[in-house]
């Protein structure tokens, strides 16, 4: 039998990492990794005799290298890491320093980069960000020009089941325009209590929300399939900065009061808690007065929007000088006999081109600019800071 395809050392390191763990045995290891067993006995032995460097294949190398880490150094790094293999460099270094304290060892990237010479790093998997609100938040001036929206952070009922409040307030007045507690803050139990709202109250310009689900995704532009259908709807859905909750301050406030009144302690059960949230909904937008609307209660300045919701939701328009193009069902945009991925939360809408030069188009979905496609590189660049930016987009 023969080692299977992937760097023998690699795999030589990994058998006796699992045999020191001292949870297989030989013939385990045998089996495992598809060698015999004398194979298995003979990597022991020599890694008993000369630690990790025993592992290795004969070199052609030169013998000397005056700069090189000395190997008995190299066995002994080698050999804590195998001990304990969820620990980093700093850990190792300043272990050899705690029990060989007269010895001089590598420095903190030096070991870094023998432990991953020897395949015993595992590279970091790139964490996906939501791309940045590129546009201006609008003005406060009156009702329904933005409303704010967020989860209050969830907590368990003394039924022990999972409540996540959704809370939306219209930022002018204050006036808290839903508080519905949800078992999971996902898509489909949130967009039934928006359009609730809307059928209620109208459509406002904007909603402002954090950069979490079901607000936002790791998509072009931050889309997700709830702002997609704001967009639909003409709301332009703003985002505040990562780490920034000071930019819907006047909600977050609303939240430490809510928090106050109504979870100390949870309620028995989901209704009973629901009950509670429509006594506070109700005392603070007619039994509160407000010191930032003049001691007035938000009731009595709160009017519903004239913008009413649609009983079809209207298609989007874009103007003449743009090149309307309709997304793939696997979010793909087919431009000029090249598949250049854009979003796959646009399946299937229209999106729109404006050409900015040569090689060089905004990407538009409704009011929104999601990015360039930059025709050379056959690629969607999303925006990365804040600017001004406007489309020319009609709506039926």
């Amino acid at each position: 039998m023969s080692w299977k395809e992937s760097s023998v050392m690699d795999q030589k390191v990994q058998l006796i990492g699992d045999w020191l763990k001292g949870e297989y045995s030989v013939t385990d290891l045998s089996e495992i990794y598809g060698v015999s067993r004398t194979t298995v006995y003979k990597l022991i032995e020599r890694y008993e005799e000369r630690g990790i460097s025993g592992l290795e294949e004969l070199s052609k190398a030169p013998v000397n290298h005056p700069n090189a880490t000395p190997q008995e150094t190299i066995d002994k790094i080698v050999e804590m890491k195998l001990k304990k293999q969820n620990e980093g460099p700093k850990k190792i270094v300043a272990k050899l320093y705690q029990w060989w304290p007269d010895e001089s060892w590598p420095a903190v990237s030096t070991t870094g980069e023998i432990l991953k010479r020897q395949g015993l790093v595992k590279p970091r998997k790139r964490k996906r960000r939501v791309q940045p609100y590129s546009e201006p938040f609008l003005g406060c001036d009156k009702p329904n020009r933005v409303w704010s929206a967020d989860y209050k952070g969830q907590f368990k009922t003394r039924d022990g089941k999972l409540c996540y409040p959704l809370t939306i307030t219209d930022n002018y007045s204050r006036y808290l325009l839903q508080c519905r507690g949800l078992s999971h803050p996902d898509h489909a139990q949130t967009q039934p209590w928006f359009e609730w709202t809307f059928r209620e109250y109208g459509l406002p310009e904007a909603i402002r929300t954090d950069n979490g689900t079901p607000f936002a995704s790791v998509s072009l532009g931050g889309l997700s399939k709830l702002s997609v259908w704001f967009i639909k709807l003409g709301i332009r859905p703003e985002r505040i900065e990562p780490g920034h909750p000071e930019q819907n301050g006047r909600h977050e406030r609303m939240h430490l009061t809510l928090k106050e009144y109504t979870l100390n302690p949870p309620k028995a059960n989901m209704a009973k808690q629901q009950k509670a949230f429509e006594e506070f909904n109700y005392d603070l937008n007619f039994g509160r007065p407000h010191e930032a609307i003049g001691q007035k209660v938000p009731g009595s300045i709160y009017y519903p929007s004239d913008r009413a919701y649609p009983k079809k939701i209207p298609e989007i328009e874009y103007d003449g000088d743009m090149v309307v193009k309709k997304v793939r069902r696997g979010g793909e945009l087919y431009w000029k006999g090249n598949f250049i991925y854009v979003a796959q939360v646009l399946a299937r809408e229209a999106i729109a081109l404006k050409q900015l030069d040569e090689h060089l188009w905004e990407i538009y979905f409704g009011f929104c600019s999601l990015g360039v496609l930059n025709e050379k590189k056959g690629k969607v660049i999303p925006h990365k800071s804040k600017s001004r930016r406007s489309s020319k987009v009609k709506r039926k």
